[in-house]
C-alpha cells in the first residue's frame, strides 16, 4: 500500500522557520516529480513546489519563492520543505504529492497520483 506521510507542521511566529518531512512507503520517490500543495482554510489545495526526480529540477509558485526550499533524499525516499521566513498567509494544511511522471511542469502537479494525509501549519503573532 503506498502512503506519504508528512511531518513537521506545528505552530510558529512570523518570520519563523519549520521542515516539513514526507516519508513514502509503497512508492520510490525517486521514480516521479514530487511536491508540496497548500491548503489555507477556506480554499482549494495549490501546488507551491515541485522537485523533478530526473534531473532534481525545483519549481516554486511567486508565493513562496525565495523562503521556501524543497529538497528530496532517495536513500531515505523522504522529501523535504524547508520553509523560512514564514507569514500569516502560509497558514494551512501541507500536502505531499507525487506525480506519474520524472519531471515537473511547474510549482503545480497538474494531476496527482498520490496524496498525503497532509500536515498543519500555523503562523500567527
Amino acid at each position: 500500500q503506498v502512503q506519504l506521510v508528512e511531518s513537521g507542521g506545528g505552530s510558529v511566529q512570523p518570520g519563523g522557520s519549520l521542515r516539513l518531512s514526507c516519508v513514502a512507503s509503497g512508492v520510490t520517490l525517486g521514480n516521479y516529480a514530487v511536491g508540496w500543495f497548500r491548503q489555507p482554510p477556506g480554499k482549494r489545495p495549490e501546488g507551491i513546489s515541485c522537485i523533478s526526480s530526473n534531473d532534481d529540477s525545483t519549481y516554486y509558485s511567486d508565493s513562496v519563492k525565495g523562503r521556501f526550499t524543497i529538497s528530496r533524499d532517495d536513500t531515505k525516499n523522504t522529501l523535504y520543505l524547508q520553509m523560512d521566513k514564514l507569514e500569516p498567509e502560509d497558514a494551512g494544511r501541507y500536502y505531499c504529492v507525487a506525480d506519474s511522471l520524472d519531471y515537473c511542469r511547474g510549482p503545480e502537479i497538474p494531476v496527482v497520483r498520490y496524496w498525503g494525509q497532509g500536515t498543519q501549519v500555523t503562523v500567527s503573532s
